[in-house]
């Protein structure tokens, strides 16, 4: 496969030299059949068989020892070939590229490599199987737990930080000390979900006798007011426009259609869209099936002609041919995986920036708030609201009566009877 990027047969000597060139080759074999455009193949040699000299150089004499060696050879791989880089973003996006292209070639050739690579759950060996605990006895979501790792890193990183190693050193100042010093980089509804973390693990830790007193009560939440924001919605025209921004002419462009028609058309929320399946495209009947939401039900729902030719366009023109997944939404960009949450949402942020159009913290939810302040203005009852858009509770619709505007000027021009 070399030879088919390389045309000098010494340019293909040079990397055959290399005691990893196997290695080398097999990467090149992986990045052909993911699709990677031959420009990142020639920027991702170069390096791996750089890395391969490096650890060689540093003694190692198998593949299994070339982990070791990953971080050592980024730090002097940026340090010789970033000295112009003096912006910090440009040092880092050099570091991850590098990081990237080694990582790559290690999962293919040294087994085990990838559980190796994820970083290993937080108070490993010190809190039981609190992570199970979580999964089987609460029922969360792997979203979920994932989130409980957040944030109990950062909160294991702080106890190292100030020389806390044994978990019943916990004291109610220390929990205070770090709520204080994570509220100068969160915000309110990331300070609750930190504060509702740390809760769950205190009475966990006190459930299994790792503490000798229940801490969670001294954990206190930010205080916050049901109904006291209103929801991020935009106008039909605004969706229009967004709409238009699209170029359709792409790949990306009917992926991204579809998407958008989606979030907008059924109010799914991103997660949702990422999910959706081939399987859950019932186009005999012309029905769209959102299975497993928020509330742990289904929904069903007529497939829109506008909706399903845009489906119709991305799936004939647009998604991966050789994808064996049957995930809807695929990457454009090689290696061709399913796409996630996030850049569905990141997908909807981008468009409302390139139509011009402003809203607090813009992404799949803008878009969702936007269908339900559709069903509002066509005055449907709130019930059924939550129902389409599969609130799990009554009361997730009930802030969206602070936007039913014709409601509220019939109150405001009325003469009080019916309130009194």
């Amino acid at each position: 496969m070399l030879a088919h990027y390389y045309v000098r047969p010494d340019t293909i000597d040079r990397i055959r030299t290399s005691w990893i060139a196997g290695a080398i080759e097999r990467y090149v074999d992986w990045l052909t059949e993911h699709r990677y455009a031959p420009r990142n193949v020639f920027r991702r040699v170069p390096i791996v068989r750089d890395f391969g000299d490096f650890a060689r150089a540093r003694g190692a004499t198998a593949w299994d020892q070339l982990p070791a060696h990953i971080e050592a050879f980024v730090e002097t791989r940026v340090r010789e070939h970033g000295g112009d880089n003096r912006v910090e973003y440009l040092r880092r996006k050099m570091a991850d590229e590098t990081r990237n292209a080694v990582a790559q070639m290690l999962r293919l050739v040294v087994p085990g490599f990838a559980e190796r690579a994820c970083p290993p759950e937080p108070f490993t060996g010190r809190v039981g199987a609190f992570f199970d605990y979580l999964r089987i006895e609460r029922g969360l979501r792997d979203a979920s737990v994932r989130l409980y790792r957040h944030y109990l890193a950062q909160f294991e990183t702080y106890l190292r930080t100030i020389g806390i190693v044994e978990l019943p050193a916990l004291s109610p100042a220390v929990l205070g000390a770090f709520i204080a010093e994570s509220s100068r980089r969160f915000g309110r509804t990331s300070m609750r979900s930190l504060c509702g973390v740390l809760r769950v693990f205190l009475r966990y830790l006190y459930r299994q006798r790792l503490v000798g007193k229940d801490l969670s009560a001294t954990v206190e939440s930010p205080r916050a007011y049901r109904l006291s924001t209103i929801p991020r919605s935009i106008t039909w025209d605004e969706v229009r426009r967004m709409l238009e921004a699209v170029d359709r002419r792409t790949a990306v462009g009917k992926r991204d259609y579809a998407m958008l028609l989606l979030l907008v058309t059924y109010g799914l929320r991103g997660r949702e869209v990422a999910a959706l399946t081939l399987d859950d495209l019932d186009w005999k009947h012309d029905r769209l099936r959102i299975p497993e939401r928020k509330a742990g039900h289904s929904t069903a729902y007529p497939l829109s002609p506008i909706v399903g030719a845009a489906l119709v366009d991305y799936l004939q023109h647009g998604r991966p041919t050789a994808a064996d997944d049957r995930r809807v939404f695929f990457r454009v960009l090689a290696p061709p995986v399913p796409l996630t949450t996030h850049g569905v949402s990141c997908r909807a942020s981008h468009y409302l920036h390139r139509a011009g159009i402003g809203v607090p913290r813009p992404g799949s939810h803008t878009l969702r708030h936007t269908c339900v302040q559709r069903l509002v203005d066509a005055e449907f009852p709130f019930k059924v609201i939550g129902d389409y858009v599969g609130h799990r509770a009554p009361e997730s619709t009930d802030i969206y009566t602070k936007v039913a505007t014709e409601a509220l000027r019939t109150v405001a021009l009325g003469d009080g009877e019916a309130i009194l």
